[in-house]
């Protein structure tokens, strides 16, 4: 009776370890065991069917694929490396945007020589920014007209709202620039040569007469016209 008692026992507990692996643990502790063989062993023993939970922690590690911290800092370098390209671009790919900004900014300067009787400037330096934009990355969520209007004038209007309220200095520049990021992501219209708006207007003396007309002119009227270069010109 003993030895079938064992027998059935040694049958019971191999079926259990072949065919259902359980995991036991215990919350709260490190007493978390796991069943580690897979069969009983010939001499009738049941061998050491659980592990402790040392040997747990550590075939997580295995099963999860925790690496060393070093690898980490591979991103962080990556960033310093040209961006990896199937191809070079091509000659076209090259001429073709250097051309379309240099046609934008000599027909914004033939239109400062028109304005310059009256005082006003359209050129001004963030264009520049929006040039490589539109003509370099014409297929950026930043070239996307919606992001570029939205934000010209949302920024723009900042930067005067934040004169009028601190005058010039580095409290208005902060406000300023704040509030135009956050702004730009609230809208969804990130478009990043406009962050520098706010700033050039308060440090711009030949602007503050605009006053919130610095929303629409000249920022938001150069784009416009930036556009229409695109549009038929490229």
């Amino acid at each position: 009776m003993g030895a079938q008692f064992q027998a059935y026992n040694l049958h019971h507990y191999s079926r259990i370890m072949v065919g259902q692996p359980l995991l036991a643990t215990s919350c709260g502790s490190s007493n978390s065991v796991l069943f580690n063989e897979k069969k009983a062993l010939p001499d009738g023993s049941l061998g050491q069917h659980f592990t402790d939970g040392k040997i747990n922690r550590r075939r997580r590690r295995r099963e999860f694929g925790i690496v060393a911290s070093s690898n980490v800092a591979a991103p962080f370098w990556d960033g310093w490396k040209p961006e990896k390209a199937s191809a070079s671009p091509s000659l076209s790919d090259i001429l073709w945007p250097s051309a379309g900004a240099f046609a934008a900014m000599a027909i914004l300067g033939k239109m400062d020589q028109a304005l310059a009787s009256k005082g006003i400037s359209i050129t001004i330096a963030p264009l520049g920014a929006v040039c490589a934009v539109l003509f370099a990355t014409p297929s950026s969520p930043a070239a996307r007209k919606y992001n570029m209007f939205m934000a010209q004038i949302g920024c723009a209007a900042f930067g005067v709202l934040a004169f009028t309220l601190f005058g010039s200095g580095w409290l208005a520049r902060s406000a300023g620039l704040g509030a135009s990021i956050a702004f730009m992501i609230y809208t969804r219209s990130t478009h990043p040569p406009a962050a520098s708006l706010p700033l050039l207007f308060i440090d711009g003396a030949k602007f503050h007469h605009l006053n919130f007309w610095y929303a629409l002119f000249p920022g938001a009227a150069a784009c416009i016209l930036l556009c229409l270069i695109v549009v038929f010109g490229c």
